[in-house]
């Protein structure tokens, strides 16, 4: 049987016990009564979903961690968004997880460009292994995933076992539309990635994002993510690996 951090048995989990999944607050107000004690963090690619549920986390969750991807190709406007989110939050701690290779290193050893030739191994390299040595230990991964994001988010559970990285995966979100994400963060008046009025719905790399034309921020596709590849996911939610 596995177990968190060789502690918890998964079957005590129980995520049956959760609350309606229609509230993100309360999910996370369960969570943090269930798994008290335990490592918790957030990641964040600094999407308006991610700023909504920092906000929601960082309400209720003290010390909070909220860990981004850092890959050497994120926009300005990105790094901008953070520096923002700091200050507003200042109890929460972000943490960059980084690629063992700089970009010049990856160059020199894979050739320039790869994620034109190879978008699947650049992500490998620059985001999901970044991303296993900045959660090892963590027992619960809050993520802001919604189903309607994309077919390969359809059958997201709000409270999961996730068999890649081996912790408990929590997407307090999951049920919410676009719509939803961005009334919330009108309504509290929170900063987000100017990027989404230019017509970006999503946003990761520099090299690997594009607008989509007539996108509006209350919009959200895949569409302008690794344009002209057979590929929608980065990896770090068990696709496109």
């Amino acid at each position: 049987m596995m177990k968190l951090n060789g502690t918890i048995n998964l079957a005590t989990w129980q995520p049956a016990a959760a609350p309606s999944e229609s509230d993100p607050t309360a999910i996370i107000d369960w969570a943090a009564d269930r798994f008290r004690g335990r490592p918790m963090v957030m990641t964040t690619s600094f999407g308006m979903e991610g700023v909504a549920l920092l906000d929601m986390l960082a309400r209720r969750l003290p010390d909070l961690r909220a860990i981004y991807v850092d890959t050497d190709f994120l926009f300005k406007e990105t790094h901008a968004l953070r520096e923002q989110l700091e200050r507003r939050y200042p109890g929460v701690r972000f943490e960059a997880a980084r690629p063992r290779l700089n970009p010049e290193e990856q160059s020199a050893q894979f050739g320039g460009e790869l994620w034109l030739r190879d978008p699947t191994l650049c992500c490998r390299m620059r985001k999901v292994e970044p991303l296993y040595r900045a959660i090892a230990g963590v027992d619960v991964w809050f993520a802001a995933l919604r189903r309607d994001q994309a077919a390969t988010r359809w059958t997201i559970k709000v409270v999961d076992w996730d068999w890649q990285f081996q912790l408990i995966k929590i997407c307090p979100i999951a049920s919410w539309s676009r719509q939803q994400v961005y009334e919330y963060v009108s309504a509290q008046g929170l900063p987000y990635n100017e990027l989404h009025d230019r017509g970006y719905p999503s946003i990761g790399c520099t090299h690997c994002t594009r607008p989509v034309e007539g996108a509006k921020p209350w919009d959200y596709s895949r569409e302008g993510r690794w344009s002209g590849a057979a590929k929608s996911e980065c990896g770090l939610h068990g696709a496109g690996i």
